[in-house]
Order: C-alpha cells, then structure tokens, then sequence
C-alpha cells in the first residue's frame, strides 16, 4: 500500500501532520490546556470525570470525542472508498476542515468550549481521510503509532531483519512535520494567541479550493 502513493499523496500527509501539530498546540496553550488532535487523552479526562461524577466535565469531554467521531463520520461519508484516487473529494473534506478551523479561532480566543468542539471535529475529518486514501497506512493527527512502529523497525533492522526503510522513512516525515507544526504554533500562539489557527485553516482551505478546481477541471 505505501508504495502505491503518489508523491503529492506523501506531500500532503507531511502537510497535514504540520497542520495537526499546529492545531494540537492551540489546545495545549488555550484556555483548557487540553489535546485537540487524538482522543487518548480525553478519554482518560472522560473516565475521571465519570469517576468523580462530575456533570459537566462527562459533558465537555463527551462532547470532545463527540465531534471527533462526528468529523471522521462526514470524511467516510463523503469520500467513501479507501483507496486513493484523483477524482475524489478530498478537496471538499480539506475545505470543510477550513471552515471549521475560521469558525474554531475566535470562539477559542473567547473561551468557549464551542471552538474545542469544531476544531476536533476539523481533526476527526481530517485523520479520517488520510486514512482512507492510505488504507489506514498513514495517521497524521497522533504519534504514538507512530513511535511505536519506528520502534518496531529499528529493533528489528538491529536484529538483522529485513525491514522497507520506506516505512522508517513515512514514520520520521509524519513525527517530524507533527513536531515542526507543533513548534510553529508555539511561536505563532505567542503572538496570535488561537487566532494562530488561522494559518492551518488558510492551508487547509487554498489546498482543498486548488484540489477542488483540479478535480473539476479534470473528472467532470
């Protein structure tokens, strides 16, 4: 499956894990102090707040992994097959995904929890059409499969086996481009604030508005 992704396939997967690095530090650094981009996180601030019973954190976080389930839904709903094709409509997932990151920015700058919800729903859409086009080969919201699959590889290059570097290759684009997102959006959030969020949604919009003429213009 790796090797049947074009260039502009991997291209895009490292775009869009700057985009998720980006994204997630808003949530660390905003009002909430919370992950944006992965649910592991929030489900383990779900089951304490089960634990202690309290109402409006069960709430907030529900609401959390809610949206993200939601996102992912609309990108299954609206591309459907899980193998990468031109023609498809990536561009309207990225364009929805834009809109949801413009609409996220200022409800996070005023401390609304709306603005967490929009921006894991952009998430869950996202990490769910990377998934479909790569047949659940590439994630690039989260890392720990990352890490662990380059673990994987590592040990077993160390032990002789025989290992395709292009998979160690996929695993150090995805962490690296994850981690450069995540400091830029450090740096931008030091002077933009959420508003920071505003250079993702830019991205994501020029890209699936491009793709979207593409496709037009080519798979009418």
């Amino acid at each position: 499956m790796l090797r049947q992704l074009p260039r502009w396939a991997w291209a895009g997967g490292g775009l869009l894990a700057l985009v998720a690095g980006s994204i997630n530090t808003v949530g660390y650094l905003c009002f909430r102090h919370q992950p944006i981009t992965h649910l592991t996180g929030t489900s383990t601030e779900l089951g304490i707040a089960l634990a202690r019973l309290d109402a409006a954190e069960i709430l907030h976080w529900g609401f959390v992994i809610g949206a993200f389930l939601f996102g992912a839904m609309l990108s299954g709903f609206i591309v459907q097959q899980r193998t990468l094709q031109l023609g498809r409509r990536y561009g309207v997932v990225l364009m929805l995904e834009s809109a949801l990151l413009f609409a996220a920015a200022p409800l996070i700058e005023w401390q609304s929890d709306l603005g967490l919800y929009l921006a894991s729903m952009a998430c869950g859409l996202q990490n769910a059409m990377v998934s479909t086009y790569s047949g659940a080969t590439l994630r690039t919201t989260h890392l720990s499969g990352i890490f662990t699959d380059l673990g994987i590889y590592l040990g077993q290059r160390l032990r002789g086996l025989p290992v395709d570097m292009l998979r160690i290759h996929v695993c150090l684009l995805v962490a690296t481009c994850f981690i450069a997102g995540a400091a830029a959006g450090a740096m931008g959030f030091s002077v933009m604030q959420a508003r920071v969020l505003l250079v993702p949604a830019t991205l994501t919009g020029v890209v699936g508005v491009s793709y979207t003429i593409y496709r037009l213009r080519h798979f009418r």
